[in-house]
């Protein structure tokens, strides 16, 4: 599943590479990760209890879900997710949806909810 010998499957069910950390750089108030989500499989819905996120489209086309918002999304855009807000995201079409995933504090696993339901 994994192009990169450093991505593994996250919480949420996409692969992500982690790319800044503050265990492993310099950073110290945030984390940057590629996140790949794969065609037609949605990821799980979830929330950060602290993290405020951001998702920016580097390729491909989807859905990204923000509480009870549907924003359709292509490279180039940009997606605020607040703290506590249940968000997901779907590609659309036949490519992978390709995501620069930032989070101030830094991602963390213990501080991400999954949900059960879409």
């Amino acid at each position: 599943m994994s192009d990169h010998p450093d991505e593994y499957v996250t919480l949420d069910g996409s692969v992500v590479r982690e790319l800044i950390r503050p265990e492993t750089s310099a950073a110290q108030h945030l984390s940057v990760a590629l996140a790949r989500v794969a065609p037609g499989r949605p990821t799980r819905p979830h929330r950060h209890g602290t993290s405020e996120e951001v998702y920016c489209v580097l390729r491909g086309e989807g859905l990204v879900i923000v509480g009870a918002k549907t924003r359709p999304v292509a490279s180039g855009d940009c997606v605020l997710i607040p703290p506590g807000t249940v968000h997901w995201a779907q590609a659309e079409g036949a490519e992978p949806l390709e995501l620069l995933c930032v989070c101030a504090p830094p991602y963390q696993h213990a501080d991400t909810e999954l949900l059960e339901t879409h």
